[in-house]
Formats: C-alpha cells, structure tokens, sequence
C-alpha cells in the first residue's frame, strides 16, 4: 500500500507576510502557501520541516493524517488567553503535551492507531476543528479534558491518577470539540461515563444588556488595558474579554474531592461497552427470532397450497425438468423438497419416493438434474 501524508498549519491572529512565506518555501517547493495556510501531501518522500517549529514560529493550528494511523493536532493560544499550568494540569504527557513558546501555549494532542481500511483524507479537517482555539480562549475547558481523556485512553495516565476538573456540558459537545474527539479516536463510551459527573449548563448567546452591566463596574485601568489591547491584537483581546466574561458570569470547575480516578473512567467505560454489545446482542436475537418466525408462516401458507395443488403440483415439476435448464432444475428440486415435506406430514412418504423413482427413471440422460437429485437426497 502506497503511503499518504498530510500536513495543514493555519495562521489565525496574525497573516503571513511575503518574508514569512519565502521562509515557508524553502521547506516546499511543493506545498499550497497562501497568508493564512501551508499544506502539503505526500504519496512518497517525506516533508523537511519541523512541525513544532513551524507552529511555534508562524501558525496557530495544525493537523497531520498519516494513513498508517496516525493522527496528530497542534494548537498555539497567547498566554494571556491560556495559562501553562492551567494546560499542563490537562496536557502533561507523551501523546499529550503543553508547552510555552515566547508569548504562546502550545497543545498537542496525538493519536497511534492502525488504520485498518483507508478511505479518507486530511483535506478540510482542520476548519472543522480550529474552532476550538476560540472556545478554549473564552475559557471554555472542555478541549482541554477531552485531551485528558484521550490521555487516559492511550494509557498514558496512571489508574490511580484522580481526574481533572470535569469542565460543564461535556454531553453537550461543540460541533468543533467533536470533530476533534472524532479527528483523535476518542472512545464514545470513556466520554459518555466521563459526561456523567459533568452539570448541564444553559449556554445561552448574551444580551448587549448582560454585555453592559458586565462592563459598566470594571475599573478604568482595566478598561483602558483592554483598549490598548484591543488595537494591539483584537483576536486575543476579544478572546481576553470573552474568557472574563465568562468567568465572571459562570466560575470554572475546582478540584472536586470524590473526583474519578483514570482507571475508574476506564473500568466504567468497559462496563458500558459490555452493556451496549450485549443489548445490541438482544436486539439482534429478537430480530432473528422475528424473522424465523415470518420465515415459517410464509412456507406454511406456501405448502398449504402446494398441498391443494394436488397433482398439479407434479406437473410444475415436469415443466420445469422439461426446459433443461440449470435454474429451472434448482426450482424442480426445491419444489419435491416441499413436496416431500407434505409427504412426511401426511405419511404418504412411501408414494412420494416411488414418483421420485419414476421422475429418475425418466430422466436418467440427464446427468446435471440426476446429479442435483442425488445431493439433495431424493
């Protein structure tokens, strides 16, 4: 099987200018490059370039698909939109990562899985899933304990390991948290079991009025620090005064003291697995027993008219025989199989075999019906 590669870095606060993307070039001659994007694919070789680097020094988003299994997605957030110990307290592993690079936070978050079949590419995956920068700027944690999960799945985190703070409406998933948990392989039932210890919240849209009474009280260094920021950056000042806002508005989770461990999550996880498997189990043989059961009554109405047929039905047997072809010989065959089975009910077995006899002896010169006879032991 030939290989495939696929490489996407995306440029969200700040556009590449025309020095960025000369420097860009030298690692691809190949690559689509625009002020906002690099992406490259690979059938062969291998790309020159070094991710971690690319990211720490133009871009803000990154997704790689390697069709042997694996999948990896990095992430750069200010600092002022995401704090290292906060991203370490979800990140802290091989497969998942948090580092500071300069003024940045870096996630990243893999998964190692063999593909068994191959029928995808990377090619619009990352708009799907860059999203999550914005949501994770406005202080929403629920990313951030996905990447916890998927550390716990990979076997990353110790059983005894108790878990992070379970962030709100973790059953309720943005469209970009579950592309991402669907982009990483994240299992289903570890993030249903994991959803259950997570409130719902109502997360509704707010008003210019909740907007307003939020920001009347602010002190004025702080409004005019916000300002500034604003014509520095506004992504990150908008994603600043979001992340304040919200905290204001609902606190972020704490510690909780009868918090999980990873290993009950993943004992849990297995539990409903078994549960689902042997519920679909049921289903299934309740479906199976309907369909014997429609089975039966349709070759029950099929004999009972085979039986009112009376001789006409030995007839259809010779017209079939009479055509020599190989279907209309399969038909005969199925119609004395039914013919035989009234035959056993009405005990009237003993005339039925001497008609099969006789049905023989007159078209011994067949060898393919005498053949299809004899394997169906008539």
């Amino acid at each position: 099987m030939s290989s495939y590669e696929y490489y996407e870095f995306v440029a969200v606060d700040q556009p590449l200018d025309a020095r960025r993307r000369s420097e860009l070039r030298a690692l691809s001659t190949r690559a689509r490059i625009t002020s906002t994007s690099f992406v490259n694919e690979y059938h062969w070789g291998s790309f020159r370039g070094d991710p971690h680097k690319m990211m720490e020094r133009y871009f803000d988003a990154h997704l790689y698909l390697a069709n042997w299994g694996t999948r990896i997605l990095i992430l750069r957030l200010p600092r002022a939109a995401l704090g290292l110990t906060i991203a370490q307290r979800y990140c802290g592993g091989h497969n998942v990562a948090a580092w500071a690079s300069g003024d940045h936070v870096l996630l990243y978050l893999s998964s190692q899985e063999e593909e068994e079949y191959w029928d995808e590419d990377g090619e619009h995956r990352l708009g799907g899933i860059v999203g999550l920068r914005t949501e994770i700027a406005s202080g929403d944690l629920r990313p951030l304990y996905l990447a916890w999960l998927l550390s716990v799945q990979s076997g990353e985190i110790d059983d005894d390991e108790t878990e992070p703070p379970v962030p709100a409406n973790l059953a309720t998933l943005s469209a970009a948290q579950r592309s991402m948990a669907d982009f990483l392989r994240l299992d289903d039932d570890l993030l249903a079991v994991a959803a259950e210890a997570s409130p719902y919240l109502v997360s509704d849209e707010p008003t210019d009025a909740e907007y307003t009474t939020w920001i009347e009280p602010l002190p004025g260094g702080d409004k005019d620090a916000l300002l500034l920021q604003t014509l520095r950056n506004p992504t990150a000042a908008r994603a600043a005064l979001q992340r304040r806002f919200h905290s204001d508005r609902r606190p972020q989770p704490t510690p909780d003291p009868s918090s999980r461990t990873a290993g009950q999550l993943l004992t849990a996880a297995e539990n409903r697995d078994s549960e689902r498997r042997k519920a679909e189990q049921e289903r299934e043989a309740r479906k199976q027993k309907r369909r014997e059961r429609i089975t039966a009554e349709a070759r029950e109405q099929r004999l009972q008219a085979l039986r009112q047929e009376g001789d006409l039905a030995w007839q259809r047997v010779e017209t079939r025989i009479a055509t020599k072809k190989p279907t209309e010989y399969d038909a005969a065959i199925t119609l004395l199989h039914d013919l035989r089975e009234l035959a056993e009910r009405d005990q009237t077995i003993r005339a039925f075999r001497q008609r099969v006899d006789e049905l023989r002896t007159a078209h011994q010169r067949k060898p393919s019906l005498m053949e299809r006879l004899t394997k169906a032991d008539l």
